[in-house]
């Protein structure tokens, strides 16, 4: 996160946002919701993974909304440089990329959300706003408890989460919660598991879980034979 998060002492400025996308008529589209979101103001705009170094040099930015595709490289290549270099900003994709790898590709190298294209003003609001909690809630101190902790990582992805019956984790929920809400598609327990870092029969608790409280929708793929698969998704 860039020096402009918190003010010592003194309420958070406003978040500097790059906008990234190889299409100019969408980047002038995201560039106008995020200036709509209060505490929000975008600060340049990019159409290219150089373009968006050259700018991330010279110009920090708390945020970059970050498209995949782009036409001297990819949103994810951009993202493994910015951290090479050692750039403190944090990322969004925003992207039509609906592939499992690219989502947990994006997740692994440190992205916060991850939201398809074509999206709505409330669902970029949504997760600019859960972002600008996430900074507050670490400037509350240098040091957290586990309850603390497990809170900051619930912060981007655990809005109107269930009350956990014993024997549940509240960490081991948000990771769940986290990758169904940035999925692009219905997942299957595995795939659920593989990007949450937890065994498929813990996935499955959770997420049976989550559908009886109506935060989660099953529904079944049928293949050429055998039993459906069971696919999950964020309602």
């Amino acid at each position: 996160m860039s020096e402009h998060a918190q003010a010592p002492g003194g309420e958070r400025p406003g978040l500097e946002v790059l906008v990234v996308d190889d299409d100019r008529a969408v980047a002038r589209v995201h560039a106008a919701y995020v200036d709509r979101i209060e505490g929000f103001r975008v600060r340049a705009v990019a159409h290219t993974c150089q373009e968006a170094l050259a700018l991330l040099r010279s110009e920090p930015v708390d945020l970059v909304l970050l498209d995949h595709y782009l036409p001297d490289g990819d949103g994810l290549d951009l993202v493994a440089r910015i951290r090479r270099q050692g750039v403190e900003t944090d990322v969004i994709m925003v992207t039509a990329a609906r592939d499992v790898a690219t989502v947990r590709a994006a997740m692994r190298l440190g992205a916060l959300h991850y939201l398809v294209k074509p999206f709505t003003f409330a669902d970029l609001r949504a997760r600019m706003e859960a972002y600008a909690r996430l900074l507050d809630a670490f400037a509350l101190g240098d040091r957290a408890e586990q309850s603390e902790v497990d809170a900051l990582f619930g912060t981007l992805g655990t809005a109107g989460a269930p009350t956990l019956p014993k024997g549940h984790s509240t960490a081991t929920a948000d990771r769940v919660t986290t990758v169904l809400r940035a999925a692009p598609e219905p997942l299957s327990a595995q795939a659920v598991a593989e990007l949450a870092g937890v065994s498929r029969q813990t996935a499955q608790r959770y997420l049976k879980l989550l559908e009886r409280t109506g935060r989660v929708r099953l529904s079944l793929r049928y293949g050429e034979t055998g039993r459906p698969e069971h696919r999950y998704a964020w309602v």
